[in-house]
Parts: C-alpha cells; sequence; structure tokens
C-alpha cells in the first residue's frame, strides 16, 4: 500500500489506539429516526492510486434506533462497530469512533446513493457508497476464545446511578457460582466508545478476560462506556478526568453489593484505560490492586509519535517520507499543547497548515476534496479537549501516588504503545513513589491486543483468531489471586 493512502486515512485497522483523532456529530443530534438508511452499502475509497473498498450494514433494533457496522475487507477488517447513526432529512452520519474517523453525505432522489466524504485524522475523501439490492454477507471471524452459555458462574446484566457522576451506567458482572465476599475488579476500556465487551473488529476481549477471572473466583464488573448501550453521556466529548471519575463511580457499585468484598477491589485498564488506572488508584483508597494492560509511562505526545514510527516502519513506509511526517506532526502537537485558548491555537494551526497546503493540497482536489475543509477538520480534530488533554498528560506523577500492588504487563510486538519503554517508565515511577509490591512483564510476541502476533502491525488484529493471550491471563490471573489472598 502507497504511503499516501496511509498517511491520510490512518489506517481503518488502528484501533484502541491513543491516536485516535475525533470527529463531532453534534450537528445530528436530536435527528428524527429515519429507515432510509436501513441497508447494505458499498464505496471505494481512492487515493494516490490505491483503493479500499468500504462496506456499511445499517439495521434497524428492536427500541427502533439505528445500528451499524463497518467492513474494510481488503484489510480483513469486519464487523467494526458505529458509535453513531443518523438520519437527517436528505442527509446520512455514520460515525466510527473507535477508528477516529466519520462518513457523511446526502442520499439521492431515489435514496439508493449517497454522495459523501469520510473523514479521518483530520483528512477529507470523497466516498460515494451504493445501497445494495440484496443483503450483503456478514462477515463472521472465528473466535474460539469467546465464552458461550451456560457458563459455571452467575451473569447479571445491571444498570446503575451515581451520584457523584449524574451518569446511568449499563454493564455485566460476573460472580462465582457459590460462596460471597469475593475479590472483585472493574474493566476500563481503551480510547474510543466501547461497549461493555470492548468489543472490536469481532474481538471481545473484555468478555474473555471476565470468563477468565470469574472461573478464578473473582467477580469481575465490565460496563458500557458513556453513550455506548444503556449508559448515559458521551464518552468522546470528555478528558480522561471524567473517565477517572467513572470508574470511581463503578468501585461504589461494587461496594454496595453484599457479596463483593469491599476491600478487595482492583481496576484492569487497557491501552488508555491504562492511563486511567493509575489515576483512579492514585485517587481512591478504595483500590485493591491495580493491572495496567499496554499501560502508558510516557505524555502522550511521545506516544503518537512512537506509534507513527513504529506503525509506519513496519508498513515500509519510505524514510525520507515518514521524517516529514513525524516533523509535522511534531509541529501540530507542539501548537496544539501550547497554552492558548482554543481560538489562539486555532488561529496558529491554521496558520500552519496554510504554510503548507501546497504539499498536501493538490492530491486532497484530485480527490475531490476541499483543502480547506481539511483543515478546519485537522483543526477540530487537535484541538478536541480529550485529545488535547491528552497530549498534554503526564501519567507518572500518578504512577508515583499508587502504593497498591500494582502488574503492569505489555507485548514486544506493540506497535500501538511501545511496551519496553513504557514498561521502564511505569517501573521507575513506582520506585521513586516507594511502591513495594509491583511486578513488570514484557511479553515475547504479544500485540497491543495481547494477541500472539507476527508483526504487531494493527493490520493484523481482525486476521488472529485469538483474542487474548492464555499466557497474559495466566500471569495476571495468577497475580490477582495472589494478591487477594495476601490482602
Amino acid at each position: 500500500m502507497k504511503s499516501g493512502i496511509r498517511k491520510i486515512v490512518a489506517s481503518y485497522s488502528v484501533v484502541l489506539s491513543l491516536v485516535m483523532l475525533v470527529i463531532s456529530s453534534s450537528s445530528f443530534a436530536g435527528a428524527k429516526i429515519d429507515t432510509s438508511l436501513v441497508g447494505d452499502w458499498t464505496g471505494t475509497i481512492e487515493f494516490s492510486g490505491a483503493k479500499l473498498k468500504i462496506v456499511f450494514h445499517v439495521v434497524k433494533t428492536d427500541s427502533g434506533t439505528l445500528s451499524a457496522t463497518m467492513d474494510s475487507p481488503d484489510q480483513s477488517a469486519y464487523g467494526i462497530r458505529a458509535s453513531s447513526v443518523q438520519v437527517k432529512e436528505d442527509s446520512a452520519f455514520i460515525g466510527v469512533s473507535s477508528i477516529g474517523g466519520a462518513y457523511e453525505g446526502r442520499f439521492s432522489a431515489t435514496k439508493d446513493t449517497i454522495d459523501g466524504k469520510w473523514k479521518q485524522g483530520g483528512v477529507t475523501i470523497k466516498l460515494v457508497v451504493l445501497k445494495s439490492a440484496a443483503p450483503l454477507p456478514v462477515v463472521t471471524m472465528k473466535r474460539p476464545q469467546e465464552p458461550k452459555p451456560p457458563f459455571p458462574y452467575k451473569s447479571e446484566d445491571v444498570s446503575f446511578k451515581s451520584e457523584i457522576t449524574g451518569m446511568t451506567y449499563t454493564g455485566t458482572i460476573t460472580e462465582p457460582d457459590s460462596g460471597g465476599q469475593f475479590p472483585a475488579a472493574i474493566l476500563i476500556t481503551g480510547s474510543g466508545a466501547h461497549d461493555r465487551d470492548e468489543t472490536i473488529f469481532g474481538h471481545k476481549p473484555f468478555m474473555v478476560i471476565a470468563d477468565f477471572l470469574t472461573r478464578r473466583g473473582i467477580a469481575v464488573l465490565r460496563v458500557d462506556d458513556r453513550g455506548i448501550g444503556g449508559s448515559t453521556g458521551n464518552k468522546m466529548t470528555v478528558t480522561t478526568t471524567a473517565h477517572t471519575a467513572d470508574a470511581i463511580a463503578e468501585i461504589g457499585y461494587l461496594k454496595g453489593r453484599n457479596e463483593i468484598d469491599s476491600k478487595k477491589i482492583g481496576v484492569i485498564g487497557h491501552s488508555e484505560g491504562g492511563v486511567i488506572a493509575p489515576m483512579v488508584a492514585s485517587e481512591s483508597k478504595d483500590v485493591a490492586f491495580v493491572v495496567l494492560l499496554a499501560g502508558t509511562g510516557m505524555p502522550g505526545s511521545d506516544i503518537i509519535l512512537a506509534q507513527t514510527k513504529l506503525i509506519e516502519e513496519t508498513e515500509g513506509v519510505d524514510s525520507a517520507f515518514l521524517a516529514r511526517q513525524l516533523e509535522d506532526t511534531r509541529r501540530t502537537f507542539e501548537i496544539a499543547k501550547s497554552d492558548k485558548d482554543s481560538a489562539g491555537a486555532a488561529a496558529d494551526l491554521r496558520s500552519y497548515f496554510e504554510s503548507t497546503i501546497g504539499e498536501w493540497g493538490a492530491e486532497i482536489k484530485k480527490n475531490g476534496g476541499k483543502p480547506e475543509e481539511s483543515i478546519d477538520d485537522k483543526i477540530r480534530s487537535l484541538l478536541n479537549p480529550w485529545f488535547r488533554y491528552f497530549l498534554t498528560y503526564d501519567p507518572r506523577p500518578a504512577l508515583e501516588k499508587v502504593t497498591c500492588p500494582l502488574l503492569a504487563m505489555g507485548g514486544t510486538l506493540d506497535l500501538q504503545v511501545p511496551a519496553e519503554d513504557n514498561l521502564r517508565e511505569i517501573e521507575s515511577a513506582l520506585k521513586k513513589g516507594g511502591n513495594k509490591d509491583y511486578t513488570i512483564k514484557l511479553l515475547p510476541g504479544l500485540n497491543h491486543l495481547f494477541q500472539d502476533a507476527k508483526t504487531g502491525s494493527p493490520k493484523e488484529y481482525s486476521q488472529i483468531e485469538e483474542t487474548f493471550s492464555p499466557q497474559a491471563l495466566k500471569i495476571m490471573g495468577d497475580w490477582i489471586v495472589e494478591r487477594s489472598r495476601n490482602r
């Protein structure tokens, strides 16, 4: 695949990534439900001679709302869940926040064509999709680890409201079938809007983790993110600090259940969840243990630059092109991280993009886009509150305050949160803070999702049948059981 399409599309398969740039869909808020979008839609993104087929599967749910998944067959990526599906008059919108993308367009008079644009990573590309006359097959990937009922434990769907946040949360709690006063863990998802299973590309890693730990005698609560399922709010409009409050609220809920040992409640965070978990532990005395799965020990801007470099190198991007891309990214981050208010930062970003538009504007025009719109999208993405906060956030001060037992794991093939560098910084911060019980595990051959991988490229995520390494599950389970006994 050519470097141009890689840079513009930013790889559909980069998921659970800390580099997500969010596209707002607020202009469609409150739109009346319209079934014109129900069906299967196909189109092709073209850029720099490369082509990517895109498929949207849109259905009407039993509750009367619209739901959709997206496929990118050329990348063997299927079942990417849409975070927002809306129709307003003659316009349609499909948001896919897990990859920082969105599709927006207008229906033809016959409602069988949508002339629109795909937006991702601050770039806009023309995309016309056609409605299929007959239903298209929905590809189901093999996921042998996904647990199937009947389960040898209790599984209960729950809903609760927090006085702390004012939010209502929906999720699932799994508990051993007998006994009581169980140790428990809450699972914290990575960046993007995820359901309780952290579903991505047909994988349900949090379901697999919950099943494994509950069979080991540990109760597990996994919750839909804000705006997903029955949980209220919108995760993509708040910063990481709000997600910290969500996790603390979930701990409060567990403390109110008689069968849970309130002194043995821990937090397990994946990716951005691994940023949130130490924040929770540093603010709440109710946290008995912390598990970081691909958690970070470096500032967000450093993570994204390292991530970009590793993924691009794995895909064979020209070194000179990559060097220019990294410098461009570094410069825009410096502006976005400035102390200026949003208006001032936006003006500086606009000035910078306009000064470089000759390098990329022609390609945008060639593919039916408008460079001016791309500048607006880039600015909106960079100054999104969540993203701007993440760029500047340094996780080390929070890690220094964590005094409870902590397990940090990372894979050698993690290209999104480079494990060796981040684990080193995590350990350094824990030592500095005086933590007496921490375990650092660098696991050979595992990628960002803790799958046994070949290269670690995000393109492999959907192609790998394994959802979560059995080795990593065992290490985590043994460690939590041991700490729960000691405490």
